[in-house]
């Protein structure tokens, strides 16, 4: 695994803990990075604290304004850095294995959220565009110009911007 596609899963969780508003909801590849580092599944409202802090940060990066939230996320979930081969690649973590989940999945994000922040051009970040949708997303299309979280959000943009097309 690179570097960036390590940074790119790592947004995606940030991206998972903030647009889901139940932990049992949370994604199978959350399921699986939390299983693969002995971090046992978070109680219902555990990452409370951290969803908002998330949110405020994914929100910065995506704007490109000042980064407050990243760094108060550093501050509050300092990364611990050290060197791991758990897959047969040399890798750097940014949290240990089997932390509590808050605290390991903050250190985590903090981190690959620092690295979005100042420019890593192998993760784009982006927030839905279709009307009253706050979901974040993760960009891998080619060119990096994607719109929407979903395909169900762009087609539900489309069909209303054609009805309102139909209507004058």
């Amino acid at each position: 695994m690179t570097y960036a596609a390590y940074l790119a899963n790592v947004t995606r969780l940030a991206v998972d803990v903030v647009n889901t508003a139940d932990t049992a909801d949370l994604s199978a590849a959350t399921r699986q990075m939390l299983g693969e580092h002995e971090v046992a599944w978070p109680a219902p409202g555990e990452l409370e604290p951290l969803r908002g802090l998330l949110r405020e940060a994914l929100a910065q990066v995506v704007t490109g304004g000042r980064a407050g939230a990243v760094g108060a996320l550093l501050k509050r979930y300092p990364p611990d850095m050290h060197l791991s081969d758990h897959d047969q690649f040399l890798h750097i973590h940014f949290a240990r294995d089997g932390l509590p989940p808050q605290r390991w999945i903050g250190q985590t994000t903090a981190a690959a959220l620092a690295h979005v922040a100042t420019g890593d051009p192998a993760v784009t970040l982006g927030r839905c565009a279709a009307s009253g949708c706050e979901r974040f997303f993760v960009d891998e299309s080619r060119n990096r110009t994607r719109r929407f979280c979903s395909g169900a959000c762009a087609s539900r943009t489309s069909v209303a911007a054609y009805r309102a097309r139909e209507k004058t």
